[in-house]
């Protein structure tokens, strides 16, 4: 029943979350005069938006949620294995080398894959993949690539750059219903695939060492939900950028209302960060309209108090 009851409060919170993004921004629009065929381009622009939000809350935190039950951290989040910074440096590299805005996601998606691959054979030990050593992995990389990030704008600091280093801080605008797609098939998949293993999730976040008890192959099992979460972290990099903090903030949120059991986590968080998402661009557009703020730094703002509180409160991390 109560179950129920944060569904539907979720739904309906949602729901006033989409109007909101449909009517406001930097012109507001009334509802009466939203189907107008005048406000036909306004309309399509923002109900894309609002879908490419509901893709990236719900990706992003889903993969946060596995990423800190397997590794049984309570800080990680999909941007800790570096896949968005090498998804970057492929992107700013791509720029600098006058690659089309047409290939700009793919140029992203492989930078992600790459990243990801790197990260994994640091961190495997004698095919086994240590925790510690993913993580310490995923920094690493992360800083690395984010330094030759800065060192190439700043060496080729231009307009193309400027735009460039907007992309990197997240923006939701998607003007391409086709992109929007192709990148929703592997995020829906990947959370489904996910969900799956919820139960898997519920032992091992108990205990690596009780979940091979109960008959779970925990090396395989961080092998397939490593690879699931950078699909999807670099899937939603190709249209949205750099977007951090989502997986950390909304599951540790959710966490705290509906219980740790993964098969209500999941489909509960999915909701929360797409309303969380939809409204963090709703500030992104308004709060100093007609200039837009990137929502990477909206949920930056709002995502770096809740790592210090959790850091401070001495939970499971490095």
């Amino acid at each position: 029943m109560r179950l129920k009851r944060n569904l539907l409060i979720l739904f309906l919170l949602l729901c006033v979350a989409v109007i909101f993004g449909l009517l406001k921004g930097a012109v507001n629009i009334s509802v009466t005069s939203l189907l107008f065929k005048d406000n036909q381009a306004i309309f399509n622009l923002r109900l894309l938006r609002i879908v490419a939000g509901i893709l990236v809350g719900s990706g992003l935190a889903v993969s946060g949620i596995a990423l800190q039950a397997i590794l049984r951290n309570s800080l990680a989040e999909p941007y800790l294995l570096g896949t968005s910074s090498g998804a970057g440096l492929a992107a700013v590299s791509a720029a600098i080398l006058g690659v089309s805005r047409i290939y700009m996601p793919l140029a992203a998606f492989l930078g992600a894959a790459i990243s990801i691959i790197i990260v994994y054979n640091l961190a495997r030990e004698k095919g086994v993949i240590a925790d510690k050593s993913l993580i310490l992995s995923g920094v690493i990389i992360s800083v690395a690539f984010s330094s030759l990030i800065v060192f190439l704008v700043s060496l080729f600091g231009n307009e193309a750059m400027h735009e460039m280093n907007w992309w990197l801080w997240g923006n939701l605008q998607v003007y391409d219903y086709k992109l929007l797609l192709l990148v929703a098939f592997p995020v829906i998949l990947g959370i489904c695939v996910i969900y799956l293993f919820a139960q898997d999730l519920n032992a091992i976040s108990i205990g690596e060492e009780e979940a091979v008890h109960l008959g779970i192959d925990t090396q395989n099992l961080k092998k397939i939900l490593i690879l699931v979460t950078a699909l999807i972290t670099a899937s939603l990099i190709c249209i949205c950028g750099i977007i951090g903090f989502v997986g950390l903030i909304v599951p540790h949120m959710m966490r705290l209302i509906v219980g740790p059991n993964h098969k209500i986590l999941i489909p509960t968080t999915c909701l929360a960060a797409s309303v969380f998402i939809i409204f963090c661009d709703l500030l992104s557009r308004t709060l100093f309209s007609p200039v837009e703020i990137p929502i990477g730094v909206i949920t930056a703002i709002i995502g770096a108090p809740v790592f210090i509180i959790l850091l401070k409160k001495g939970k499971r991390i490095l």
